[in-house]
Formats: structure tokens, C-alpha cells, sequence
């Protein structure tokens, strides 16, 4: 198994149910995350950055998302981010040309919600980078896994595809 870093970075995955103001609100601790990640014999580490809804995501969140995966020691990075957003980070992740492989993944439902479609991007974002060898830019959502310029989401049906 690969030593992975797992960079959550909020979106609805990590949104969770505020029953004082009856909002939906990112967890940033990811408890989401943890729950799923803690299910395997691995080596991981959860960093926790950003925070946010990927629609509030700034160039300057994007950056310090860059800084923090430029300065890890962690060669395979999975980071759990909003679906709004999202090609958006992974286009500027590929720019950067990093020596890393990293996949985005996230929720179009929070996972406090219905844990389902959440758990199953995930294991899927898992299970692709431990096949994966070649430094590039994925993203695993809805059963779809594949270079971030191939994988849109689609506004039309709620899901991504290729």
C-alpha cells in the first residue's frame, strides 16, 4: 500500500446539518473523511486546509492548496473538494506540472446526509492511486475515474461523467 496524504479541503462532503441555524455547514475537522479513511490498513495522514463551500474557493485558497503540495513529502495525494469548483483546482494542480499524483474527489451529497455516493468517490479516489504510477491530475466522482480534463460534471443529470 502507498503512503497517501489525504488534503480535505471542505465542499459539501464534509457539510453537516447545524440544527441551531438549520444550515448546512462545513465540518472543518472532516469527521466525514476520517470516519471513511480509518476504515484501512494504511498509511495516510489528513491535513485539513481551506474550509470551504468550492464556490468561496479564491485563487488565493488555490495557491495555498499548490504551496502545501508542494512542500509535502507525500507522493500520492487524494483531496476531498467541492464539486462546483472542482476542474477548476484541477486544471491549476495540472498547470503547476507537480512530480506528484494527485486525485480530487468529493460529494453531491454531504456525507451526514447519505454516506453513500461520499464513501464510494472515495474508495474509488483510494483504489485508482494505488494502481497508479504516472504523476498527473484525476478526478474520481460517480464512477467515473479518469484525467481531470475528461471526467465534467454534468448540471443536467447531478453527476460527473466523461
Amino acid at each position: 500500500m502507498k503512503k497517501i496524504l489525504i488534503i480535505s479541503t471542505g465542499g459539501t462532503f464534509n457539510k453537516h446539518y447545524n440544527p441551531k441555524s438549520g444550515a448546512l455547514e462545513v465540518d472543518k475537522t472532516s469527521k466525514a473523511v476520517k470516519e471513511i479513511a480509518v476504515k484501512w490498513l494504511c498509511e495516510f495522514e489528513i491535513l485539513n486546509i481551506i474550509g470551504k463551500d468550492s464556490l468561496e474557493i479564491t485563487n488565493h485558497d488555490r495557491l495555498e492548496l499548490l504551496s502545501t503540495i508542494h512542500q509535502s513529502e507525500y507522493r500520492y495525494i487524494i483531496i476531498v473538494h467541492g464539486t462546483d469548483t472542482m476542474a477548476l483546482t484541477a486544471e491549476y494542480l495540472a498547470d503547476a506540472e507537480l512530480e506528484k499524483t494527485i486525485i480530487l474527489t468529493g460529494a453531491m451529497v454531504p456525507y451526514c446526509i447519505d454516506p453513500v455516493e461520499a464513501t464510494a468517490n472515495f474508495c474509488a479516489a483510494y483504489g485508482y492511486l494505488n494502481m497508479l504510477e504516472e504523476n498527473a491530475v484525476y478526478i474520481s466522482m460517480n464512477g467515473s475515474i479518469g484525467s481531470y480534463d475528461k471526467i465534467h460534471k454534468n448540471r443536467t443529470e447531478g453527476k460527473f461523467s466523461f
